[in-house]
């Protein structure tokens, strides 16, 4: 199994109350070159869960942090013109995001919780998931 030290959280920069499929994920990703999706889980806007690549296989979601990292990525972050970074989380994808960092953190108690935007100058998950999921870092 991989050294797991980060969850990094991500958003798929898609328009508001739009679903898109991991499939379609998966499509835009090998377009830009890569093998497969980039991330581990996707969150839908009904809150259930869709696998992308198994988490003993590095992910693809992160430059320069993927080695030791999971990926997961709401769908979403984006207001419905596609103009401004907004966070779009439907309830049941926050309380699906929690039940999974808290799962997530069970199985690698070490790491720590970022968003995107902590490694990169994009805005993405378009909320700060680092501040906002502390005290799943915190209680265990």
């Amino acid at each position: 199994m991989r050294k797991i030290d980060k969850i990094i959280v991500h958003c798929s920069a898609t328009p508001e109350g739009k679903h898109f499929s991991a499939e379609t994920i998966k499509s835009w990703h090998r377009k830009r070159g890569f093998s497969d999706i980039g991330y581990h889980f996707i969150i839908h806007l009904d809150g259930s869960l869709e696998y992308g690549r198994m988490v003993n296989i590095q992910g693809a979601h992160c430059k320069g942090e993927n080695k030791s990292s999971i990926g997961l990525c709401y769908i979403g972050g984006m207001n419905d013109t596609m103009e401004e970074w907004v966070d779009t989380r439907t309830d049941k994808q926050k309380d699906s995001l929690v039940e999974l960092l808290s799962l997530l953190k069970k199985f690698h108690p070490k790491a720590e919780i970022f968003g995107h935007r902590d490694f990169s100058d994009k805005p993405c998950p378009s909320f700060n998931a680092r501040e906002e999921y502390k005290y799943i870092c915190n209680d265990l």
